[in-house]
């Protein structure tokens, strides 16, 4: 990329490979992000790497640190809990007002979904086992037809939990024990809840579904990984 790009598209783009570049834990969590040094590795001025920081420190990708520079945010297990009351919360939201609203081809969208994820249990099928969970939420949310909640849940999953996952070793490389046959049975007691137009359940599993993957998480982190200063 070079600097003879519009300005605009030449944020854009340092923005979409410095996102990327996080997420997918190339940076990790506390390391510094300089900008002489990534204009270098981009082959660009320091401009558009300043503003891309900017953006990405509004995303909660990176924080600034005065006097010190911008670095990649490290996750707490409060921070995880946080994050997952966060999401609990919201596509509780969306679930009650899918099932509300939602067509017998957003439900098939979902039985098929399930049925692939249940065709991607294997250790080697993680990466697409996650993806495919992603696009099983994705398709709830997007089914609400709330547009603010639909921008906020895009938003985080755009960030998390796929930054989170890459930010430890274990976490980035294998499916935590006993989550995988509870995603199936939580899944699909969801699709039942949306496909009988039952609000307050879907609502209720949703959150369920949400905060017990959290609640997992946490209690894998307090034990294995994280250890307080």
């Amino acid at each position: 990329m070079q600097d003879s790009e519009s300005p605009k598209q030449l944020r854009s783009w340092v923005e979409e490979r410095l996102r990327e570049a996080i997420i997918n834990g190339e940076f990790k969590p506390g390391e510094w992000l300089r900008q002489q040094r990534l204009a270098e590795e981009l082959g660009v001025s320091q401009m558009p790497v300043r503003e891309a920081l900017k953006k990405l420190a509004a995303e909660g990708l990176v924080e600034h640190v005065p006097y010190r520079g911008v670095r990649v945010v490290e996750f707490s297990p409060d921070d995880v809990a946080d994050l997952y009351a966060h999401r609990s919360f919201l596509e509780g939201l969306a679930a009650r007002a899918a099932a509300q609203k939602i067509t017998p081809e957003a439900i098939e969208h979902l039985k098929r979904i399930q049925l692939d994820m249940d065709a991607h249990l294997a250790p080697e099928d993680l990466e697409v086992y996650r993806e495919l969970n992603r696009r099983f939420h994705e398709a709830i949310y997007a089914a609400s037809g709330r547009d603010y909640l639909i921008r906020t849940l895009e938003q985080l999953w755009t960030t998390f939990p796929t930054m989170l996952w890459s930010n430890f070793a274990y976490t980035a490389a294998y499916s935590l024990p006993e989550r995988d046959t509870d995603d199936t049975d939580e899944h699909c007691a969801i699709i039942r809840a949306l496909e009988s137009g039952d609000a307050d359940e879907a609502e209720r599993l949703a959150r369920h579904h949400v905060q017990a993957a959290g609640n997992h998480l946490v209690a894998y982190l307090r034990e294995k990984v994280w250890r307080p200063s």
